[in-house]
């Protein structure tokens, strides 16, 4: 399925550009089915390579992930070109505090393709937040993932994920939408 003709509220921005975020050995891990969403993303970024989309890739760094340690790296079976840009976060939204708007600026995005991790945190505050600034924003529904918290009251990771795809497939808003699709049905072309 390809992608609808962007509706962003923001002047000027036709492209389209895929987010990977967060896919770091660190928080991934544990996460739920993490080498089938990791083989989904490679097969996004594929996509995208091949039809000379942006793909910006997101990296987060605090405590638990320090900026140059084995926790914080990407995981090995996701690897970031050279001229592919890379985003430094602190913060869940991949908006907040960093250079984001300006990397999209200067590729003239204003739609984005998410995929990463973790879906309850960094996947659902970037969504917003693109969302907010302007942006359509489709969540590619089987290339997102999270760690199982539902020993501190949190839905099983099943559930966080279908809940999220759920609630995102019909979001809409004066001007822009959201949106969901699989890793394969989904089409740059």
């Amino acid at each position: 399925m390809e992608l609808e003709t962007p509706m962003t509220t923001l002047p000027d921005r036709p492209r389209t550009a895929v987010l990977v975020i967060d896919m770091q050995n660190g928080v991934v891990a544990e996460a739920h089915e993490r080498d089938t969403v990791i083989a989904n993303i490679v097969t996004v970024v594929d996509k995208a390579r091949a039809a000379d989309v942006p793909v910006i890739w997101v990296q987060h760094s605090d405590d638990e992930l320090p900026r140059g340690s084995e926790s914080w790296a990407y995981v090995p079976e996701l690897v970031r070109r050279d001229g592919e840009p890379l985003v430094h976060k602190l913060y869940g939204d991949s908006f907040e505090a960093t250079d984001l708007e300006s990397v999209l600026a200067a590729h003239a995005v204003g739609h984005l393709v998410v995929t990463g991790a973790q879906t309850d945190v960094c996947i659902r505050s970037t969504l917003h937040g693109a969302f907010t600034r302007g942006y359509d924003a489709t969540l590619v529904a089987d290339a997102h993932t999270t760690e199982d918290l539902s020993g501190y009251g949190a839905p099983t990771p099943d559930l966080v994920i279908a809940h999220t795809n759920l609630y995102w497939h019909r979001q809409e808003a004066p001007g822009r939408r959201g949106g969901t699709l699989r890793a394969q049905e989904l089409s740059f072309s």
